[in-house]
């Protein structure tokens, strides 16, 4: 072989090499299902709806369900094997298709996602706003929906129970790290109140405090966190937290937590103080994997961005401050999730 044909080989083998990367990123996506799912409730007693998205060879299509436009087939053939399985809460008030974009986009990149609704904190029902039910409530309802998916024999078929998930959104953000190990000190609100006598979410407590029943309604609260159970669930690997409701967890609360977690959070957060809460924790997590911040965005960034229906019916939660893409910022945080998620659940436990 003479230099010339030397020389164009290895042209070739390079070009090979640096595409090789962008072919195994194509081969990797893939249409994706989805299906509805009811989950037992531990706390309240009943079931919960919920969904679950996972790979198709099926293209994905518009599907829409209310306001969210989803782009998922409904009951399209999965794809067979185990993957890994990511459970996302949402935050309170929301929906368990508030991060459909979140789900499909992890389904279409070979993970099973499973989304729920929690209980007396949605859209339409925010009845426990506050209590037992929902503060140490939330976790025991994402560890039921791991637990209704490994048992159901459909879906653990699909799923390896060694690579188990799990992400959340404001509460739902809170809820991700008690199920990673974190304990709550719902005293910690009493200090915060006090930095911050205007925030609404304050009024319950200084109504407390007026009353001189606030300590005991503190205590009361805080004996419930295990009424359900231990919150952390062992199965699940890692955590990936957006904008969480975190100020509730100090060094001793959060020495528990021994699972890689990436944080995310908007600069100007206005219903979550990222000073009082994510950037509080940030440096108290041990097996911390990363920060970070969408610039100029406030709280809502995180839910998917809006139909032209949802952004009449829910215009505050639509709308970001001027400078804020929401689909630019939800391409890099759906691309952060699933880098994070490949690295921390990419090979199965032995």
């Amino acid at each position: 072989m003479n230099s010339r044909s030397r020389r164009a080989l290895v042209s070739r083998m390079l070009i090979l090499l640096l595409l090789a990367p962008v072919a195994a990123i194509a081969q990797a996506v893939t249409g994706v299902g989805f299906q509805a799912i009811a989950i037992h409730d531990p706390v309240n007693g009943g079931t919960t709806p919920g969904y679950v998205f996972y790979p198709s060879a099926q293209p994905s299509k518009v599907t829409w369900r209310g306001p969210y436009e989803l782009h998922a087939t409904p009951d399209a053939p999965p794809i067979a094997g185990a993957k890994p399985l990511v459970v996302i809460s949402h935050g309170h008030g929301g929906s368990d298709l508030g991060h459909h974009d979140l789900a499909a986009y992890l389904a279409s990149h070979g993970f099973v996602v499973a989304t729920l609704e929690h209980p007396k904190d949605n859209f339409h029902d925010m009845s426990g706003v506050g209590t037992a039910a929902v503060l140490a409530g939330r976790p025991i309802q994402v560890k039921a929906a791991v637990s209704e998916l490994l048992n159901d024999p459909h879906w653990k078929t699909l799923i390896d129970p060694n690579r188990i998930g799990v992400t959340g959104f404001s509460a739902g953000g809170y809820a991700a790290l008690m199920v990673v190990g974190a304990v709550p000190r719902f005293d910690l609100y009493v200090g915060y109140c006090a930095r911050h006598p205007k925030d609404p979410d304050c009024a319950m407590l200084q109504k407390l405090q007026s009353q001189g029943t606030a300590t005991a309604a503190l205590a009361a609260l805080q004996a419930s966190v295990d009424q359900w159970g231990k919150p952390a669930d062992p199965r699940v690997k890692a955590a990936f937290v957006m904008a969480p409701l975190s100020l509730v967890f100090d060094k001793a609360g959060l020495a528990h937590v021994n699972r890689p977690v990436y944080l995310y959070y908007g600069q100007d957060d206005q219903v979550l103080l990222p000073q009082e809460n994510v950037l509080h924790i940030a440096p108290l997590i041990r097996t911390l994997a990363g920060t970070k911040m969408i610039p100029k965005a406030g709280h809502y960034v995180f839910l998917a961005p809006c139909s032209p229906q949802l952004g009449k019916d829910a215009a505050d939660l639509c709308k970001d401050p001027p400078g804020v893409d929401r689909v630019a910022a939800h391409q890099r945080i759906n691309a952060s999730a699933l880098a994070f998620f490949r690295k921390t659940l990419g090979a199965a436990a032995h």
